[in-house]
């Protein structure tokens, strides 16, 4: 089954020309079938891309997907047209206001790492998102900066500033081969990662009620489920294209800022020779098995999400 986008939203032509079944709204509602419905809380200045990147994923299942995007009420975004907005998105106070639900939820990752959570302009609202996912979203996934920020709200696990930036394909270890998210994992595998920040094993499993999914000897925990809050929380990138740590890595070479080159990534660790993509079936695999839980746990009606 494919995933539902407007034919007009850019991740349509992007996905169709890469061979992911995409379908049109008018085709959807020809089908006796109830879609499963994802929101995209989108924090990332680079809007189009993001949402490609998460698209793609969703959209390997045998479900049909429906992804609403999201925005955060009165933040301004300064990287992605007025018109791509105001099309394709609506904000997070018209959405609680309209009381409708969702089977799913992912939340971006936003380059304020190094801002207190109390200190983002929007935090204040964010909370609001947090608090309305336990009544109105089946599953939320908070990735990297916005794992991280609903961690802190809900257990009061803090970040920590590194003296360097974690960057580079890293390799984790599978420390829950049973778990229905890592269903077809490897023992060992390779993740993008670009942070500011870490969050301390230590400090995630004196939290109650916390599991460490994925971890790093390197870079630290990656992958946490949060059962109590229906939610898992990845801190690293597996939505990224082969290309986006080189973008990152070019950005601040051209910027003149320091950086190192980002680990494993590129071959012999050459700048100049193309990046190998060696995470996007573990991707796929992740996304495609929390589809796959939301389906098996979800009410269908949806009106009955957050009612037990």
């Amino acid at each position: 089954m494919p995933i539902k986008l407007p034919e007009n939203l850019p991740a349509f032509d992007v996905l169709s020309r890469e061979g992911v079944m995409v379908m049109s709204d008018d085709r959807a509602t020809r089908q006796d079938i109830r879609p499963i419905r994802i929101g995209l809380l989108n924090l990332m200045p680079k809007k189009i891309q993001t949402e490609n990147q998460f698209a793609r994923l969703i959209a390997s299942t045998p479900l049909q997907i429906e992804l609403s995007l999201i925005r955060m009420s009165e933040h301004q975004t300064k990287n992605t047209a007025a018109e791509h907005m105001e099309e394709f998105y609506r904000p997070f106070a018209e959405v609680e206001a309209s009381g409708e639900k969702f089977d799913g939820l992912i939340i971006t990752g936003a380059p304020i790492e190094h801002l207190p959570f109390e200190d983002v302009t929007y935090w204040e609202e964010l909370t609001r998102v947090f608090d309305w996912t336990q009544t109105h979203v089946q599953s939320t996934f908070g990735v990297c900066w916005g794992g991280m920020a609903m961690i802190w709200y809900f257990h009061h696990v803090p970040k920590h500033i590194l003296d360097h930036k974690a960057f580079g394909c890293v390799r984790h270890r599978n420390c829950a081969p049973a778990s229905p998210y890592l269903r077809g994992f490897s023992d060992d595998l390779v993740m993008p990662v670009s942070r500011w920040t870490e969050l301390k094993r230590d400090e995630i499993q004196a939290a109650p009620g916390l599991s460490i999914l994925l971890d790093s000897s390197d870079t630290g925990p990656a992958l946490v489920e949060d059962p109590a809050h229906r939610a898992l929380y990845i801190f690293n990138h597996f939505e990224y294209d082969s290309g986006t740590l080189k973008e990152e890595y070019d950005r601040d070479v051209a910027a003149g800022k320091p950086i190192n080159v980002p680990a494993n990534y590129y071959p012999d660790n050459d700048p100049s020779k193309a990046p190998l993509n060696r995470w996007r079936s573990h991707a796929h695999l992740l996304y495609g098995n929390w589809i796959n839980e939301i389906y098996q746990s979800t009410p269908f009606n949806l009106e009955d999400i957050g009612k037990a």
